[in-house]
């Protein structure tokens, strides 16, 4: 303070010492000097900077526990601190000036400005308000000045009572402390302020290949992730600062080599952590996750009391909910909905994915009694279908394990991973063939199939998904499937325990293609509402016909007319009655072709097919 009395002085013409006592007033008037705090005002940040700068050493350290709590009524004091980061200078804040409350001279100077923040993640982490203020934190430039720490579950280590009393004697860690504590104490004497450290030409080589090295690393994301950009481009930084702390704290007039290999650990690895901040649980998913893991349905009253995220009015929690339903589809949950006397209720489920080696059946030589429950390996399956009288079912049976299963609707046990049609006349087995051909089949013929006369078969498809449902959900789900399938099935397969015979002299035949998505046919689901929404709107149309508009809508309207004359042709159509059903198929579609361009296309190829 002498030496700014005496330079303000000599600036003004005015007496030193009278100078120097009033910056003595000044000083004390800015209050006792806090080493560390845990909040504060924006005002009261550059008052203490103000002193330290009078006294010309000093650090302001902010040391704030449960930072989800706490971060809201801190703000603007964090976006002064952001200021301070680089070079410790920060604008100052003009007041009025009054007798009572007088302006203070600015001082041109430096203060270190250190920032230590922690606490829970479901509080930071919030969804909610909380959070947006912190993700604008970290885009206004926390996320390429700070190092971060995440562990986003403690799983804590099981000890016996004799451990944990051994563990509260063991003095070790409490001596290690003990060192630091005297280590850093002794590091503060007057010949360490400013103390400038020197780098050899071999650091400032590693410096600037990591540099590099980062750059690179920034310059390969989309450009959307600007955060992950300015965290990755800005770590040979935080690498440099951090290795010159390495330095001082061992007491080195240099800054090694050894510092900056060190310092470049921490800085990648707090990046893995930043990453994982980013990448955490969405609120949306942790509700999806919840739905599906209880084993009773909930309804919204029971969201808001459970999960501290699920808040806010009722559109923003109709977002989380079908963001939590989309997310949930792509991730194998499913979240059902229901309304029972105006009372939305949901359930969810986590599906299990088709396993080729656990195909779910159970067979017997009775039509009734004595089911046997199996799982059994896709590639065997023709073993059954050619196997002499043998009756099987698609699902499990009550004591089916002790092979006493009692086909009945009441002792099904819900959970199957195939869907089984039976075809019984009205469509032509190449037909069938040519329509399923992007899916994974066994289609095997029946005892009563006539190759000249009706063609009678069954159509086994694996599931993408184990759908487990009760017997009315697997009637919903299967008539669901049959109002989507371009050919007549019977309709009593939708039944939970229809069985089906084998044939011994069965001619098998497989085809490779894609599973049947389950996700589209289970009851009280949005893919399954959006898919019956959408047969609706074109409930002029046939099951064939609308099968082939899927193929239409994708811009392939001449392919799909032929492929839709050739399926015609394969189930007996002459040339003339399929010349009728594809123009009265194209008057159907919202985008009808010109009738001259059907003759001078679909028309003239499929003339050539009947010669």
């Amino acid at each position: 303070m002498a030496k700014i009395a005496s330079e303000r002085a000599s600036i003004a013409g005015l007496d030193p010492d009278e100078v120097y006592q009033n910056l003595i007033r000044e000083y004390k008037g800015t209050g006792p000097f806090l080493f560390n705090f845990d909040g504060g005002t924006a005002a009261a940040i550059k008052q203490l900077r103000h002193k330290l700068l009078l006294a010309g050493l000093g650090a302001m350290n902010l040391e704030m526990d449960e930072v989800g709590a706490n971060l809201s009524a801190n703000i603007d004091m964090l976006n002064v601190f952001i200021e301070l980061y680089d070079v410790g200078k920060v604008k100052p804040k003009i007041t009025k000036n009054t007798q009572e409350n007088k302006r203070n001279e600015s001082i041109d100077g430096i203060t270190p400005a250190n920032v230590l923040l922690f606490g829970t993640p479901s509080k930071l982490l919030d969804g909610g308000k909380t959070e947006q203020e912190f993700y604008s934190l970290l885009d206004m430039g926390y996320a390429r000045r700070m190092l971060f720490a995440y562990m986003p579950k403690i799983s804590k280590e099981k000890l016996s009572a004799k451990e944990k009393l051994d563990m509260l004697r063991d003095k070790s860690s409490g001596l290690f402390i003990e060192t630091l504590y005297k280590h850093f104490e002794k590091l503060a004497i007057d010949t360490n302020i400013n103390k400038k450290l020197f780098v050899r030409d071999d650091y400032l080589l590693k410096l600037l290949e990591y540099q590099a090295y980062c750059e690179e690393r920034a310059e390969a994301l989309k450009e959307h992730q600007e955060m992950e950009k300015a965290e990755i481009m800005h770590r040979y930084f935080r690498a440099l600062k951090l290795s010159g702390a390495y330095a001082f704290i061992e007491e080195s007039e240099e800054v090694k080599l050894e510092h900056l290999q060190q310092a470049i650990k921490l800085v990648e690895d707090s990046g893995i952590a930043f990453r994982n901040i980013l990448k955490r649980e969405k609120t949306y998913v942790k509700l999806a996750k919840y739905v599906a893991e209880l084993d009773e349905d909930v309804t919204h009253a029971d969201l808001h009391e459970d999960l501290p995220f699920y808040k806010g009015s009722t559109a923003t929690k109709k977002e989380m909910l079908d963001l939590a339903i989309a997310w949930g589809y792509k991730h194998s949950i499913i979240i059902k909905k229901r309304i029972v006397d105006g009372i939305e209720f949901l359930s969810g489920e986590a599906l299990k994915e088709f396993d080729p080696e656990n195909v779910i059946l159970s067979y017997s030589t009775d039509m009734t009694y004595n089911y046997k429950n199996v799982n059994v390996n896709w590639v065997d399956l023709p073993k059954l279908f050619t196997s002499d009288n043998l009756h099987w079912i698609n699902h499990h049976l009550k004591d089916g394990d002790k092979s006493e299963g009692h086909r009945a609707t009441i002792n099904a046990l819900p959970g199957s991973n195939l869907v089984v049609l039976d075809v019984d006349g009205g469509t032509k087995l190449e037909m069938a063939k040519e329509l399923l051909k992007e899916y994974t089949y066994y289609i095997y013929t029946t005892k009563r199939h006539d190759p000249k006369g009706e063609h009678r078969f069954r159509v086994i498809l694996p599931l993408t998904h184990e759908v487990k449902l009760g017997a009315e959900e697997y009637k919903d789900f299967m008539n669901r499937i049959f109002n989507w399938l371009p050919f007549e099935v019977d309709s009593a397969s939708n039944q939970i325990v229809k069985k089906w015979l084998t044939n011994k002299d069965a001619i098998v035949y497989f085809n490779e293609g894609e599973l049947m998505n389950a996700m589209l046919f289970i009851p009280h689901t949005k893919k399954a509402d959006e898919l019956s929404h959408d047969r609706a709107l074109i409930s002029s149309m046939s099951n064939l016909e609308a099968w082939f508009y899927k193929e239409w809508k994708d811009g392939n309207r001449n392919k799909a007319l032929f492929r839709y004359a050739m399926v015609l042709k394969d189930n007996g159509y002459d040339l003339v009655s399929i010349k009728n059903a594809i123009f009265e198929f194209n008057r159907k579609t919202p985008d009808p072709l010109e009738e001259t361009e059907i003759y001078d296309s679909v028309m003239v190829t499929l003339a050539k097919e009947f010669k």
